[in-house]
């Protein structure tokens, strides 16, 4: 999965989001859903696979971001 950042007007919806970049269901983690990452701005982020974001226009308000997973680092105390 992707990070992928949108521009939409304020209180959009997942929904909204995933017309607005041309996304099915299958392709954007709807767990995750959409988080407002800069109110002023419109700004908002969703992760969606891999070959979903290499086709999302940067036209769309944002960019494609990588999202590692997080784990702890050395064996449990």
């Amino acid at each position: 999965m992707r990070l992928v950042t949108v521009r939409l007007q304020s209180q959009a919806t997942l929904a909204q989001a995933m017309r607005r970049l041309g996304l099915t269901e299958e392709e954007v983690d709807s767990g995750y859903g959409l988080v407002l990452i800069d109110p002023g701005q419109g700004l908002y982020g969703l992760r969606v696979a891999e070959d979903a974001a290499r086709r999302i226009d940067p036209a769309a308000g944002g960019g494609s971001y990588s999202d590692p997973r997080i784990e702890p680092f050395g064996p449990p105390d």
